[in-house]
Formats: C-alpha cells, sequence, structure tokens
C-alpha cells in the first residue's frame, strides 16, 4: 500500500481538463444536453431535492427514480417512477424517459446504472459505483495510483484484527467494507481487550484503518464535465458530532499552499476513478499534507453552503457537469461561509415528544438561509435541514449559524 504523496505535474487553475487515460472513450461519446431536456435521478433524498430545484431553475425536466412518490425529490421533480431500484421494469420505464441519468447516493445498484447506460448516457458510470461502494477496493484504487490514503488491511475476525495491530498498531478503525456511513457500521478498538466489540456476523467484508491523529477535517468536492472540463470547489473544514457533520465554514483554516494541494489531489482522485459529475474527497490534515479518508460520487453535505456563497452551487455544477455545459465560477461571494446541519433532534424533546422548532427566533438573526428537506418523520441524528450564512470572518460565521440553530431548540 502505497502512502507516498501526489507529484501533480497539472499547474492548478479554477478550470483545466482531465488527463485521465479513462477519459478519452468517455469524453469521445460525450453529448451536450440542452437545457428544455429531461434529466434522471435515481435516488430520492435531499441531495437529489436540491439538484431537482437546480435543474429546473436552468429549464431542464427531472424525473426521479425512488422507492416512495413522497421523498424529498419527489415532491419537486417534474415526474416520478416509483419502484425498487433493482426492479428492471422500474429501471426500463424511468431510463426511456430520459435524455441524460445520474444520481444522489452512491449505494444505488451498480447494475442499475448499468441498466440506465442503455437508454442514456449514465453519470458516474457503473464502474465507479463499483469502487465506491466498496471501501477496500476504493482505497486500493486510490493507493494504486500513488495517493496517500489511510493505511488499511483487511479483516474478518478476531484473529485477522489481532494480526492486522502488527502493522497499523492501536488503536484501530473497523468498518463494514460496504454500506457504511455516517459512523454506521464503525468500531475504535484501542486494544485486544476490545476485540469482542466487533459484530463480524452484521456484514460479509471488512477493513481495518490505522487510526489517524489529524489536525482538522476538509473536503473538497471536483466537479468533471461530459466535456472533460474540470474544477473544484473552495476547501471546506468540517467540525463533526457523534459520526455525523455538524458544522462546515469555508475557507478552511489551512495555508493556501495545503489547500491548492487538497484540490489537486482531490481532482487526480477523480481522474483515477474515471467520475463524470460530482465527487467529494474527504482529508485528514496532518501537518503539511492531507490523507484521503473516504470519497463520495455525489454531491456532499459539506458542500451544501455552496447555494448561497458560491457563484454557482455545486447542485448546479453537477447539472453541468452531466450535460456537459461549461462548468462555472466556484469562487465565493463573501470572503467567509459556514452552514450548521439540522437533526431530527431539533424536533424533539427531552422526552422524544415532538415541538415546533422556533422557526421565527432563528431566521430573525440576519443573513440566515434555511433550508428544510420536506422530511415528515424526524429522528435523532436525521438529516433534516440545514442553515447557512456568509460574513467578513470565520468567527462571525460560525457564531452567526451555530446561534440560530441554538434559537430553534425551546
Amino acid at each position: 500500500m502505497s502512502r507516498s504523496s501526489q507529484q501533480s505535474s497539472t499547474q492548478h487553475s479554477e478550470s483545466h481538463h482531465s488527463e485521465s487515460h479513462h477519459s478519452e472513450s468517455r469524453h469521445a461519446q460525450a453529448r451536450l444536453v440542452n437545457p428544455g431536456a429531461t434529466i434522471g435521478m435515481v435516488g430520492g433524498g435531499q441531495l437529489g431535492r436540491m439538484f431537482a430545484m437546480a435543474a429546473a431553475s436552468m429549464g431542464y425536466r427531472v424525473v426521479v427514480f425512488c422507492e416512495s412518490s413522497d421523498t424529498p425529490a419527489a415532491q419537486v421533480a417534474h415526474h416520478t417512477v416509483v419502484g425498487k431500484l433493482d426492479d428492471e421494469t422500474a429501471v426500463e420505464s424511468f431510463a426511456s424517459m430520459c435524455d441524460v441519468i445520474t444520481l444522489e447516493f452512491e449505494n444505488i445498484p451498480a447494475a442499475t446504472m448499468e441498466r440506465c447506460a442503455d437508454h442514456a448516457p449514465t453519470y458516474p458510470a457503473h464502474r465507479v459505483l463499483e469502487i465506491a461502494q466498496d471501501r477496500l477496493l476504493e482505497k486500493s484504487t486510490l493507493a494504486g495510483a500513488g495517493l496517500r490514503v489511510t493505511p488499511f488491511v483487511e479483516v474478518s475476525n478476531n484473529e485477522s484484527l489481532l494480526a492486522a495491530s502488527e502493522t497499523l498498531g492501536w488503536p484501530m478503525v473497523v468498518k463494514t467494507a460496504r454500506d457504511g456511513y455516517d459512523g454506521k457500521g464503525q468500531y475504535k478498538i484501542s486494544s485486544a481487550d476490545e476485540l469482542g466489540q466487533v459484530d463480524w456476523s452484521s456484514a460479509s467484508s471488512w477493513i481495518a484503518e490505522q487510526w489517524m491523529p489529524f489536525d482538522i477535517e476538509v473536503s473538497v468536492v471536483v466537479a468533471i464535465s461530459s466535456n472533460g472540463e474540470s474544477t473544484t470547489f473552495p476547501v471546506f473544514e468540517n467540525q463533526h458530532r457523534n459520526h455525523i457533520l455538524d458544522v462546515s465554514v469555508t475557507p478552511a483554516s489551512i495555508t493556501e499552499a495545503l489547500a491548492t494541494r487538497a484540490r489537486e489531489v482531490a481532482t487526480r482522485a477523480a481522474q483515477t476513478l474515471g467520475v463524470v459529475g460530482l465527487l467529494c474527497v474527504e482529508f485528514f490534515v496532518v501537518g503539511d499534507d492531507v490523507v484521503i479518508n473516504e470519497v463520495a460520487p455525489r454531491p456532499h453535505n459539506s458542500g451544501h453552503l455552496t447555494i448561497e456563497a458560491c457563484h454557482t452551487s455545486q447542485f448546479e455544477q453537477h447539472v453541468r457537469a452531466v450535460c456537459g455545459l461549461p462548468l462555472g465560477s466556484t469562487t465565493l461571494r463573501c470572503p467567509f461561509a459556514a452552514m450548521s446541519n439540522l437533526l431530527g433532534d431539533v424536533w424533539l424533546d427531552d422526552q422524544d415528544q415532538l415541538v415546533t422548532p422556533r422557526w421565527n427566533d432563528a431566521i430573525s438573526i440576519p443573513a440566515i438561509a434555511l433550508h428544510l428537506y420536506g422530511k415528515h418523520h424526524p429522528q435523532r441524528s436525521r438529516k433534516m435541514g440545514h442553515l447557512t450564512t456568509l460574513g467578513q470572518t470565520r468567527d462571525e460565521v460560525i457564531e452567526r449559524v451555530t446561534a440560530a440553530r441554538a434559537k430553534l431548540s425551546p
């Protein structure tokens, strides 16, 4: 496993062309999908919702394929195809309506995206999903390209985990290789005495990663168009609570040189995977370098603040990328921006009884933008919406957005 640093030969700029060897055949097949056409969105969550809203504002029709007619994305789509995502008849019905197809969550069945591609250009390709859905394959692929990832070993039981400690040391983070997110399916194991914590029967494949002391966590959203153009958004600095993103702020509190490096490494990762659309790369900042933690081939929670903060939001950029349009400017409209997640906890009191958040109090604070996702059943730790603000200083935006959120609760 390589831990070497990326040696970039590409001069960073806001927009440049992909040099991936995957890109030649893919871009040769690309075609411009103009406003007025129909975009298919596989998945009905909040990322699909915000994508559909951005697409509609640009004159596109959006057809959502999901398992309920009242999902966040279905509420704002022009049309919804309801069915199991692996139902071949439903896939055919959906894909036949579309001029181009994309997705909002990487755990869509790869076979579904492969079938969609028989009807319309489909981004990202099913091969990208096959990699992104398996942490072992993802990390092996990125490490094989010379990108620095958290050191890892495949494990399957207590014996193999104990053996992994000889390479990775203690503590380790043990994760399911597939399907985990927001801390689900993860265990921090600090010594051999804690091996019994892992429920090996709950998943078929596992990965152990070295516990990586880091300075801060940051993320970069990369856009690569079907025509080969690419660009990155400013670096987001992320604070988590209980493994769930709590607050994001941009620009991140890192040097300009390190921010440039993070953007270059993220672009290289997207090129390595052959992504068309968006890829978010989550990094640990360790000294004067960045280490890839995870990637997601879609818009990302940390990028929600781009709706207000950037000349082009991550969702509009997603539309532009899959439709082969020129990518938009990712520069900030204001020196700083911050976002805070709104979880279902805001709607629940100490006895888990529903309460009405104090919306008036929160949005009475100047320069606060409210986004709710249309979810009807608040649950603790469930993402229900977010708040965003812009300002002149880092402290100003963080204090304002967290103060507004605090005013929501009784």
